[in-house]
């Protein structure tokens, strides 16, 4: 019994069509997760420079990597909601007991 010939070009096309939809998916996801933290309020400028700080200091202490992962993983785990209007005497200093989260001394904020 002879075996069906793989038409290589539709798979190719396949494989093509999939990665642009995964491409996609992550462009819109970053643009969500822009929004979910509130930096949207800032110039792209100030985000891309913030990156850029953050991937320069990455590479001089890999261990900045490691405390922003728990950041997120706890900002992700209280909800994820950055843009949440203040109550008065409510303040965002990153005690314990604030969504579990502490300001890392180690932000890009330059």
């Amino acid at each position: 019994m002879a075996r069906k010939p793989r038409d290589f070009n539709a798979e190719l096309q396949a494989f093509m069509d999939k990665a642009k939809k995964v491409k996609s998916q992550k462009t819109v996801q970053l643009g969500e997760l822009v929004q979910v933290v509130g930096a949207d309020a800032m110039s792209m400028e100030a985000i891309a420079g913030a990156l850029l700080a953050a991937i320069e200091q990455s590479k001089k202490t890999p261990e900045a990597v490691a405390r922003w992962t728990e950041r997120g993983h706890a900002f992700f785990q209280a909800g994820g909601r950055r843009g949440k209007k203040q109550t008065p005497g409510d303040t965002d200093e990153g005690t314990p007991g604030h969504n579990g989260t502490a300001p890392a001394p180690d932000r890009a904020a330059q």
